[in-house]
């Protein structure tokens, strides 16, 4: 375990509200702290599009009150919160990255359920976080709002498509964010940031409007911790007419989940899927070490593949086609302010046919079916979240590494969005520059819970405890 900080700014959702039961601190007390962090880590890495100090403490005002009252309006009130600037947001602007969306001439009067959920349980909103250009790569910048670097060094990349969340949260500047998942956009920066990230099953967070990547796309917590993930779904997951595709109520308590026993758990550590995949020798070590914890813990070993196949081509025929259904009612003029990588997935997913979908949605339902039987033998697969650590800011992929689409360096996740499985990502390790490296968790369709058990069980053994990124304030 891990010694308690002791700056407000650095406590966990789930120690925030306990403090404010207890009358140690008051969310005004807590959100300032945070602001000032906010301030600091806009400054440092370029985390924020914008940052709302008036509304976040008039809200930590509101809460103040409830908890004087001993009638807190849900289990985040008063806990300051980040949200990815692709979800809408009651009074600020979603402006997605893009020079091509106006924030003008529109109300924005309205939230996404996610976001919604947690303002009906008192959350303390305090800005919204960068994202690549309609969240299309695995990096994050932006025609709009420039580069956001990574919080244990600006001069790399915080990942994407949800890196302005990722480095909020490990600079201090809110214990909980919502970022969206389509082909690992919150494992990756969560990976590269030293924070944990949780990619839900497909439809257990509704969400509102339907992205124009389809099934891919996912709303997840990005937290200090497996238990303020656990926390998090306990509210986002509440059910929200506007999203048709959306699952039935969760079958108990996230939260409560997390007391069950990782021992006797049948784990499959394959260190790279079975494929050609140069994984950082340091990256596989750390990994190795958070796989023998569950052993130690009481888990069941077995190194082995699940045998599929690289489904890239599959995955690029989705999303490029997703990418080009985003800017289909763009002119001329406007595809010129588009990022560049945007425009030509763009204009290689409009060449695709439906015939060609149907034969990308063959290989999603048939690499389903494979994982489906892969975890009727195991309860989890576990492999490195990335192969690499942080490279430099402002690249879609890593100098000289070979690769064109930000696909060819993240072989572990965008798998994992085709089969709609519950993935998280935590720490597990830094490397020899001291950047943050992730051990993926990979559950059976629903499995949830189970995920979120195992990797708080990694945070109780110790396994997750890597060293503090600067203090943003410094």
């Amino acid at each position: 375990m891990t010694t308690e900080p002791t700056h407000l700014a650095d406590l966990t959702a789930t120690r925030l509200t306990a403090g404010y039961a207890a009358g140690e601190f008051s969310p005004v007390e807590a959100t300032r702290a945070v602001l000032e962090r906010a301030e600091a880590a806009q400054a440092r890495t370029n985390s924020f599009t914008r940052i709302d100090a008036d509304e976040a403490l008039s809200a930590a005002k509101e809460s103040a009150e409830r908890w004087r009252a001993g009638e807190p309006a849900g289990p985040v009130d008063g806990v300051p919160v980040t949200v990815k600037d692709l979800l809408l947001t009651r009074g600020a602007p979603t402006l997605r990255g893009s020079r091509t969306v106006r924030a003008e001439g529109r109300a924005w009067d309205e939230d996404a359920p996610s976001v919604a959920r947690l303002r009906e349980s008192g959350a303390v909103f305090v800005g919204k976080t960068t994202t690549p250009e309609f969240g299309w790569k695995g990096v994050t910048d932006s025609p709009r709002h420039g580069v956001t670097g990574n919080p244990y060094d600006a001069g790399r990349t915080a990942g994407g498509s949800s890196g302005g969340s990722a480095a909020a949260v490990a600079l201090g500047a809110g214990p909980l964010s919502l970022g969206t998942d389509g082909g690992g956009s919150v494992r990756i920066p969560a990976s590269f940031c030293g924070i944990f990230a949780l990619k839900a099953t497909y439809g257990r967070v509704p969400l509102y409007p339907a992205s124009p990547f389809g099934t891919l796309a996912n709303v997840g917590p990005m937290t200090r911790d497996a238990a303020d993930a656990a926390l998090m779904m306990d509210v986002i997951t509440a059910p929200d007419w506007r999203d048709w595709s959306q699952l039935g109520p969760a079958a108990g308590s996230f939260r409560e989940a997390l007391a069950g026993p990782v021992s006797g758990l049948r784990v499959a550590y394959s260190p790279s899927l079975g494929w050609d995949v140069p994984v950082a020798p340091e990256v596989a070590a750390a990994v190795r070490s958070a796989v023998d914890t569950l052993a130690g813990l009481g888990a069941y070993i077995e190194e082995i593949d699940p045998g599929i196949e690289d489904p890239v081509e599959a995955f690029h025929t989705l999303w490029f086609s997703g990418a080009a259904r985003v800017v289909q009612h763009l002119g001329d003029a406007e595809r010129e302010l588009l990022d560049p990588g945007l425009r030509e997935i763009c204009e290689q997913g409009a060449r695709y046919s439906a015939l060609d979908y149907l034969a990308a949605m063959d290989t999603r339902m048939a690499l389903g079916r494979l994982m489906g039987r892969f975890h009727s033998a195991y309860d989890l697969l576990v492999t490195p979240t990335e192969p690499i650590t942080a490279f430099e800011a402002g690249a879609e992929v890593p100098a000289g590494s070979g690769h064109t689409r930000w696909t060819g360096w993240t072989p572990f996740t965008y798998p994992f969005n085709l089969t709609q499985q519950p993935a998280a990502t935590l720490p597990c390790g830094v490397d020899g520059d001291g950047l943050p490296i992730g051990v993926q968790l990979i559950g059976a369709r629903h499995a949830d819970a189970l995920v979120l058990r195992a990797a708080h069980a990694l945070y109780e053994a110790g396994a997750a405890e890597i060293p503090a990124p600067p203090a943003a304030q410094d």
